[in-house]
């Protein structure tokens, strides 16, 4: 396996391959993502050991949607749950058998990368709460609605804002991890550095692929505020639902760019 420094504008590319996946199958990658809020949703009512296990399901989930654009942009890939001989099922369907089948092969890799995931997100989450406290605390009324005054407040974008760079470093180490686990047999421990030192090495081409994700989620985010705001006057909980649901299509989409990423910046031998 090599690892390939590529071009600071192949960022960009990364994002159009990524929004024209999504769009060749888009209710197959919104139900993708949604099978996997659901299970994260369920399994962080549990008692004690909720939310960490819900944390821990972040890789099977990442891993899940990078093989469905895998299999959207590559027709010809092998899909695990397809028996020899069996007739070629459609593109949605497909999508979910890549998906979940590739979750179901490496099972026991993606269970140590959700632990070790699980403890990192704690443990940035802990030292975070250390250094600048915890902004969230203190913005949200108690019928879970947000404090606009709070939320507009220097002093909350601030600390948010130094929240995300801490988690940086695991964003990078994680990012790659669960393909490298998939496509390259590495194990979990050394997939972590791998991708980290991949990102870094091609930190120019994140940058532009977080900015122009940045710019796209601005443009739908604003479409999402107008369009909710007159469904809000119009039909009332209709215009939230539609914010909500705007917002989880955007999370898969962005999602469905991570394949192309990984594609781009590894070569077998």
């Amino acid at each position: 396996m090599k690892l390939l420094v590529v071009a600071p504008g192949t960022g960009a590319r990364w994002v159009r391959e990524g929004l024209l996946a999504f769009r060749r199958a888009p209710m197959a990658f919104f139900s993708l993502f949604m099978i996997f809020m659901a299970a994260m949703a369920l399994v962080a009512a549990l008692p004690l050991v909720g939310v960490p296990l819900a944390v821990a399901l972040g890789p099977a989930s990442t891993l899940a949607i990078m093989v469905a654009s895998e299999t959207v942009a590559q027709p010809g890939a092998a899909i695990p749950l397809l028996r020899p001989g069996q007739p070629t099922p459609p593109l949605s369907a497909r999508v979910f058998m890549a998906a979940l089948g590739a979750v179901r092969e490496k099972a026991r890799s993606l269970a140590i990368m959700g632990a070790l995931y699980a403890v990192a997100v704690l443990l940035i989450g802990a030292l975070a709460s250390l250094l600048v406290g915890d902004p969230m605390a203190d913005a949200i009324n108690s019928d879970g609605t947000f404090k606009a005054d709070v939320v507009r407040s220097g002093a909350f974008q601030g600390a948010m804002v130094l929240r995300m760079l801490i988690y940086v470093p695991v964003a990078l180490a994680f990012w790659h991890a669960p393909a490298l686990l998939h496509w390259h047999g590495v194990p979990p421990v050394k997939a972590l550095f791998f991708s980290f030192v991949t990102c870094v090495r091609n930190i120019g081409a994140m940058l532009v692929f977080i900015l122009c994700w940045t710019g796209v989620a601005l443009l739908v985010s604003l479409v999402l505020a107008m369009v909710g705001s007159l469904l809000a006057s119009v039909a009332g909980p209709l215009g939230a639902g539609v914010m909500v649901g705007g917002t989880f299509l955007l999370s898969a989409m962005f999602f469905a760019s991570a394949w192309f990423s990984f594609r781009d910046c590894f070569q077998a031998d």
